[in-house]
Order: structure tokens, then sequence, then C-alpha cells
């Protein structure tokens, strides 16, 4: 009896400590909507080549009043990014410290003709290209991996672009990922809940990095960490069992 009461008392400590050690679901605040075309891109380009006249006119001028209608939407073009598919527009931002990183996955979709899906593309900053997993079925279990250095700015906001969204057609036809698990050197830390929508998905995180960096040189001295990203589940594409991620990039704090 006495050993009967000893192992129900050891089962109930070690349900308590299971259910106490469970990872949080964190939910995402929706950004800007990625809404990309290659009629898009045409207009982006040709309002680009338009800027140098606008600019004149409001150099002769000194103010927008006598820009047409059609002139005032090209402008938006010329104070923003040079790229279509940037990421980031011009500008500091936490990049201009942070971003320092190498990557890995478990896997990738051999390239095609026209275009290659390495693990690198999942933080080139670019919405053309993006990362796809490269095994049998919707990828579950596959993972990408960054890997910082010590004086890495510490990161507090972590933004996910889900699936393949260069296009229409490429974001619906391919998978996107409804659920993703992160981890700190391996230590399952939380789980992303990601939306099937192709705007931009901020997660606020407690500061990830190492937050003693009065000694720049001890600083270096110290062990480089890992951020790993593990797909769950997904939401399947209407044509490609492949899972697409095109971007996962961050903010924070240290650079400022």
């Amino acid at each position: 009896m006495k050993l009967y009461l000893f192992l129900i008392g050891l089962f109930l400590i070690h349900v308590q400590v299971f259910y106490s050690q469970e990872i949080p679901s964190l939910q995402p605040h929706l950004g800007r909507l990625i809404d990309l075309s290659p009629e898009g891109e045409i207009e982006f380009y040709t309002a680009l080549e338009s800027c140098d006249e606008i600019f004149e006119t409001i150099n002769e001028t000194g103010d927008l009043e006598n820009l047409s209608d059609e002139e005032l939407h090209k402008l938006g073009f010329c104070e923003g990014n040079e790229n279509y598919y940037d990421v980031i527009g011009p500008g500091c931002s936490w990049y201009c410290g942070g971003g320092q990183d190498t990557l890995s996955a478990s896997s990738f979709l051999r390239p095609g003709q026209t275009a290659n899906y390495e693990p690198k593309n999942i933080h080139d900053l670019n919405f053309s290209t993006a990362w796809v997993e490269g095994v049998a079925g919707h990828g579950i279990g596959e993972s990408v991996t960054y890997h910082f250095p010590p004086q890495n700015p510490r990161i507090t906001q972590i933004i996910v672009v889900n699936g393949y969204v260069k296009s229409d057609k490429t974001w619906k036809e391919n998978s996107r990922v409804k659920k993703l698990k992160m981890y700190i050197d391996d230590k399952p830390i939380a789980i992303l809940m990601l939306q099937d929508v192709k705007n931009e998905q901020s997660f606020t995180v407690d500061p990830i990095g190492y937050s003693d960096r009065t000694d720049y040189e001890q600083l270096l001295k110290k062990p480089w960490f890992t951020m790993k990203f593990e797909i769950l589940e997904v939401y399947p594409g209407s044509k490609y069992q492949d899972t697409a991620i095109t971007e996962i990039y961050f903010d924070g704090i240290d650079v400022h």
C-alpha cells in the first residue's frame, strides 16, 4: 500500500512538473500586407523612372500643389524602397547593428531552373525568395536555425512573412506554416501561432541575447547562441505540399 501511494505521489509530481514546463503559444500582431505581383513590379519601376522629373518640378515650385494626381501617386515610390522586393526600406534600422548571423536548415527543396530555396533566403530581406523545406509531405518537423555571435544586439521582435509571397499564385499553391516552434540553444521557448495571411506577423518576446554589454572584449568571448524554428503544422497549398517561409527577420534593442 505504501509503495502504491508513493508511486501515485511520484506520478502527480511528474504531471505537475510537466505542465509547469509547458511552453507558451504566442499570437501575432499583423503588420503590412505583402501584396506583390509582376504587374506591380512593372508599375513600381516605371514610377521610379519618373522620380527625377517629379523632384525637378518640386524644386522649381517649392511645393506639391502643381503636381498632378498621377505624379503624387508616383511620389510614394520615389520616397520608399529602391527595389520592389525589399523587406526593409532606406534609413537606419535594427539591422544597422544586428543580423550578423549564419543559417542552416534540416532540409531544403532542390533548386529549379529559375529559383533556389536555400535556407539563406529566409533572412535575405527580399520578398522574392523563400526557404522551402525539402522532404516528402508537408515538412512537419523540418526546421531552420539562426546562428548568432555574442555581440549581436538583443532581439525583442520576431517578424514572420508566411508562405511564398512573391506573387499571389506562389503563395496559394505552396503550403504555409500554421504552428512554428521556437527554440533557443535547443530549448523550447514558444509556439508561434501563424495566421494564413500575407501580412507581416510580429511576435513580441523577452530580449534574446546577452544583456551584459558593458565590456565589449568580454562580450566577444561569450559563446554563440542559436534560434531554431520548427514546423509543427501547416495550411496546405492548393497545388504543392512544399511548405515555404519567405522571411523570418528581427527588431530589437542595443543599436540606437
